[in-house]
């Protein structure tokens, strides 16, 4: 552990084995995660105030979990971890909320065809999750004869009526975020980044990278408002794009359009043509292991489905899956707040059995990288869903200890080398 918020951290630099109140390294490791947690859910709380949903028991634990991290307050494991789960109670009423602001918002999202690459003619290009952002440069730019592109997990926008609708939302151009750095040099039109997983930029293309609210990076300009006029003006300074189409894919499995067709899902797993489902998402990275999830894609057998969300889909989405029972056996489902959306389907599909979500033929393989991730993977475990393998590293704020609790309340793994065999073997 490490810790140096008070005035008596040893030696005046911070406390390590033990603090100097008492503090030992699992009450660190659960405070710690409590933070993050709120630190992940207060990024989806804030996009969602920003489409006018809100709830007051969500801000009053927010402060109520804060308050538990203060010196001094807590030095009891069970409280604490009654804490974490409710963050993860609390997230899942927050993704909620956010999932409600977006239909209300955009309309219901449907299965959409999407073009990736560039189309001749200026374009801007937007990152992030803000989906708000992109509705406004949209509005801004309409009839201007600029085109509009999303990258990484804004690609999900092109399945919302209300953003598709403006023709100048001409595809979407690039991966995931740990690649930002060839990827917005390769384009030649400003940059916007809406939220966080921005990078710090190359000078390739530094006077062309804008951030809004509180992204930021050095020396690029941030917008405080919704007035995109900089960056419009950018748009007609930059050098054209030049056609380059590289392909097209489906996005746009919201859980209102798996569940439309459960029905049909249900009579599948019942007749056999269905015999498995992987979840296969959460963050992306830049670091080894993340293969890991790609061999789990591809190895997955024929009678399975694969519900992807998050950038970790970027891991899995360029290859051909085929289909089964008459879907499409790659089902995108959105951003990472869709989770809430992988949840609604597996409750769905445990209802129809008449099962507990832990008994339906699920894997659940996650990858995480930050905050948000954390407090995805608390709702999971304040739901009781057991055996998610989680990677490629555990978490540096997880104790040996405060794991071991998890591992025998949650079965929690983290993944292999690689997938084994156990994975693959299907009930009959």
């Amino acid at each position: 552990m490490f810790c140096n918020q008070c005035e008596q951290t040893s030696q005046g630099t911070g406390c390590t084995d033990v603090g100097v109140c008492g503090k030992d390294p699992d009450v660190q490791s659960l405070q710690e995660t409590l933070l993050y947690g709120v630190k992940g859910m207060a990024a989806y709380a804030n996009h969602a105030r920003r489409l006018g949903k809100t709830d007051d028991e969500v801000s009053a634990f927010i402060e109520e979990a804060l308050f538990a991290t203060m010196t001094n307050v807590n030095f009891d494991l069970e409280s604490l971890l009654e804490l974490v789960l409710e963050c993860g109670r609390m997230n899942l009423r927050v993704m909620e909320l956010l999932d409600e602001g977006h239909a209300e918002k955009f309309g219901a999202a449907e299965p959409t065809t999407v073009k990736e690459g560039t189309q001749a003619g200026p374009g801007i290009l937007v990152t992030g999750h803000d989906l708000l952002d992109l509705a406004d440069l949209l509005e801004q730019t309409a009839g201007m004869g600029i085109n509009v592109y999303t990258h990484g997990e804004m690609l999900p926008a092109h399945s919302y009526p209300e953003l598709k609708k403006h023709a100048h939302l001409a595809g979407h151009f690039g991966t995931a975020w740990q690649n930002q750095h060839l990827e917005f040099t390769q384009f030649s039109g400003p940059v916007v980044a809406t939220t966080n997983c921005v990078l710090i930029p190359w000078e390739s293309y530094a006077d062309r990278l804008f951030t809004t609210r509180i992204t930021a990076v050095p020396g690029c300009v941030r917008l405080t408002d919704n007035d995109f006029t900089p960056v419009i003006e950018k748009a007609r300074e930059c050098q054209p794009l030049v056609e380059q189409l590289t392909g097209e894919s489906t996005v746009g499995f919201h859980h209102g359009v798996i569940l439309g067709v459960a029905d049909k899902i249900v009579d599948a797993v019942k007749s056999g043509e269905i015999k498995h489902f992987y979840l296969i998402g959460g963050c992306d990275g830049a670091e080894s292991g993340r293969n890991y999830f790609t061999q789990l894609a591809q190895q997955a057998p024929q009678e399975s489905v694969i519900l992807t969300l998050g950038c970790g889909k970027f891991r899995i989405r360029d290859y051909d899956y085929g289909t089964v029972a008459g879907l499409p056996r790659l089902l995108d489902m959105g951003q990472c707040n869709d989770a809430y959306g992988a949840i609604k389907v597996a409750s769905a599909l445990a209802e129809a059995f008449d099962c507990g979500v832990n008994d339906l033929p699920l894997t659940l393989a996650i990858s995480w990288f930050e905050q948000k991730a954390v407090a995805v993977l608390l709702t999971l475990l304040h739901l009781g869903v057991k055996g998610i393998r989680l990677g490629p590293e555990p978490p540096a704020f997880i104790t040996p200890n405060v794991f071991k609790i998890l591992q025998e309340k949650f079965d929690l793994k983290l993944i292999e080398a690689e997938p084994p065999q156990e994975l693959f073997q299907l009930s009959s």
